[in-house]
């Protein structure tokens, strides 16, 4: 597997990873992640996978943790 890419931004951590004719662009934020896989014949440019942490992607990609951290917190409140 070889690194791509390896940042933050607004508190998520990104990584994006070449593996397996594939791209893995992985979203950390505390004890969640999302994963996304792209297979590597469509995209051109590695510079094309910028479009994934900005703009609209990455705004749904913040929503969905929100919409995560507070599943995760009301179950861990149930315990």
């Amino acid at each position: 597997m070889r690194v791509v890419h390896e940042f933050s931004q607004k508190e998520i951590r990104i990584s994006v990873f070449s593996w397996n004719n594939k791209y893995i662009i992985k979203f950390e934020l505390g004890p969640m992640e999302q994963t996304f896989k792209i297979p590597e014949m469509d995209v051109l440019d590695e510079e094309d996978l910028k479009s994934f942490w900005t703009g609209e992607f990455f705004e749904k990609v913040q929503l969905r943790f929100k919409e995560m951290g507070e599943s995760f917190r009301a179950e861990v409140d149930n315990l």
